[in-house]
C-alpha cells in the first residue's frame, strides 16, 4: 500500500488512524504535481477521500485553506476540507474524482466543457471580494521573477543560450506594462485543463489554487483558452475570447474595446507562456521531472506566434528563429 521508508506517508496515515480514527481500507496514490504536494485516495466506510500531503518544510497549507474558503464563498465548486492538520501538512479534502478536462475533451464536447468553465471563471471573477480577502498582488517583482524563469531556466540552462539585454528589457517593459494596466481582480494562476475536473454536479471541480492573487483580468481566460497542456484552432479560441469579452463588458467588469481586450489577452498568454516553459524547464532540471518537456513545443509555439504578431517584438522573434529553434528544433 505504501513504498517501505515513505516517512510522510507513514506519518499521514498515523494522522489519519490513531487522531482521526479513520478506518482506512485503501490508500493509494492519486497525483502528484509540479511542487512538493502529492495527493493520495483513501478509502473508508464513510466514504472516499482525498488526502494533502504539503511537506511544511517545502509547502505551506495555510494558502489552500483560506482560498478554498474565499471561492466557495464565490459559489466556485473548490474541494470541501474535512479535516486539517496545517502543522503536519496534511488536509482530507473532498474527493472530485479522476477526470480532469484534459483527459475528456474532445471536439464533440469541448463547446459544452468550455463554457462550464467560462461560467466557473466568470462566478471567480465577479462574485469574489478583493476587499479584505488576504490575496496578495500580481505586482511587478513579482511579474519580472516570472519572466527571469524563462531566461534563466529555458535559455541559460536548457539550452545555454542568452538573451540579449536590449530584447530581455523591451519584452520585460511591454509585458509587465500590459499586465498593470488591466483591470484587477481574483486570479487563480493555473485555471485550466489539468485542474478543471468534471463533476457530474456543479462542474467543474477547480483545483490548484492555492496560489491565487489579485491581478489582470485576462491571465485566467488565456490560460484556459491557450492551454499549456491542449491546443485548439485560433479561430475557436477568437470566438471563445470574445464571447467572453462581451460577458465581462455587459457586467461592467470592463470597459474597452474589443482590440484593446485582445491585445491584453495575448500579451498576457506570451507573459504566461514564457514563465510556463522556463518551469517545465526546471521541473526537468532540477526536480528530476521530465515528462514536463513534452509540453514545451506547443507552449513554444503560442509564444512564436505572438511574437509574430506585435512589430514590437521583432527583435525578440527573430532571436527566437534564429538562436532558439535551430537548438531546440521546433518547427515554427
Amino acid at each position: 500500500m505504501m513504498m517501505p521508508g515513505d516517512l510522510r506517508a507513514i506519518a499521514m496515515l498515523d494522522w489519519l488512524e490513531n487522531d482521526l480514527l479513520l478506518t482506512i481500507n485503501c490508500c493509494e496514490p492519486a497525483s502528484s504535481d509540479a511542487s512538493f504536494r502529492r495527493y493520495f485516495r483513501i478509502r473508508t466506510p464513510q466514504g472516499q477521500f482525498i488526502v494533502m500531503d504539503a511537506p511544511p518544510l517545502k509547502e505551506n497549507v495555510e494558502p489552500f485553506i483560506k482560498i478554498a474558503d474565499l471561492l466557495a464563498r464565490s459559489n466556485v465548486k473548490v474541494p470541501a476540507i474535512f479535516h486539517q492538520n496545517p502543522s503536519e501538512g496534511f488536509l482530507v479534502l473532498e474527493d472530485f474524482g479522476t477526470q480532469c478536462f484534459l483527459d475528456q475533451l474532445t471536439a464533440g464536447n469541448a463547446t459544452a466543457l468550455y463554457q462550464s468553465a467560462l461560467d466557473s471563471l466568470f462566478k471567480l471573477q465577479r462574485q469574489t471580494p478583493l476587499q479584505n480577502s488576504g490575496l496578495s498582488g500580481y505586482d511587478e517583482p513579482l511579474l519580472e521573477r516570472e519572466l527571469a524563469i524563462f531566461d534563466e531556466w529555458f535559455l541559460d540552462k536548457l539550452l545555454g543560450i542568452e538573451l540579449p539585454e536590449h530584447i530581455r528589457s523591451s519584452i520585460h517593459t511591454v509585458l509587465i506594462d500590459s499586465a498593470l494596466e488591466q483591470p484587477r481582480l481574483c486570479v487563480h494562476r493555473d485555471f485550466h485543463s489539468r485542474n478543471l475536473m468534471v463533476l457530474n454536479e456543479d462542474s467543474p471541480g477547480v483545483l490548484d489554487f492555492q496560489d491565487a492573487v489579485i491581478g489582470p483580468i485576462t491571465y485566467d481566460l488565456v490560460s484556459l483558452l491557450r492551454d499549456c497542456y491542449i491546443a485548439w484552432p485560433e479561430q475557436q479560441v477568437e470566438a471563445w475570447m470574445t464571447g467572453y469579452f462581451q460577458r465581462l463588458s455587459h457586467a461592467g467588469l470592463i470597459v474597452c474595446s474589443r482590440a484593446q481586450f485582445k491585445r491584453w489577452f495575448d500579451l498576457m498568454g506570451l507573459q504566461r507562456h514564457l514563465k510556463a516553459i522556463g518551469i517545465f524547464s526546471r521541473l526537468h532540471l532540477r526536480d528530476g521531472k521530465p515528462d514536463y518537456l513534452k509540453d514545451i513545443p506547443r507552449t513554444l509555439n503560442y509564444v512564436m506566434t505572438q511574437a509574430q504578431a506585435y512589430p514590437e517584438f521583432s527583435d525578440f522573434s527573430n532571436f527566437l528563429h534564429s538562436q532558439v529553434l535551430p537548438i531546440y528544433g521546433v518547427t515554427a
